[in-house]
This record gives structure tokens, sequence and C-alpha cells, in this order.
């Protein structure tokens, strides 16, 4: 029963520690520096997949809105 309850908090414990979202900056540069290499490659890449995402929404706001402006100038005129 131990046993058992010991390795239900240990996975938690490793699903908690993959969640955790750290951005880099200078305020946090020792808690950053004190990951392992893997967790830093993993969560820079999280990172950067997040800033993609963002991009690419931002790019289909501007698209709709510019066809929405050339739409009402081709109306008006």
């Amino acid at each position: 029963m131990f046993s058992f309850i010991f390795l239900k908090f240990y996975k938690y414990k490793k699903v908690s520690k993959k969640n955790k979202d750290l951005k880099f900056n200078k305020s946090n540069l020792y808690e950053w520096m004190n990951l392992t290499k893997k967790e830093r490659f993993d969560l820079s890449e999280n990172e950067s997949n997040s800033y993609l995402k963002k991009r690419k929404s931002l790019l289909e706001e501007i698209r709709k809105e510019y066809k929405s402006i050339s739409k009402n100038d081709q109306k008006d005129l």
C-alpha cells in the first residue's frame, strides 16, 4: 500500500515538474540554470511554439482586417 501511494506521488511530482511554465528572463536566471539541459531545451521549445502560434494568429487577424478594409474601399468606389 505504501509503495502504491509513493509511486502515485512520484508520478504526480514528475507530471507537475513537466508542466512548469518558466520563462527565461533576468529575474529568474538562477532558476533557469538550475534546470537540467533537457528541461531547458523543452522549455525553450515550448516557448518557441507558443510564440509561433501567437504570431500566426496575429497574422490571420491582420489579413482579415486588410480584407475587410479592401472590401470597404472597393464599395466606396
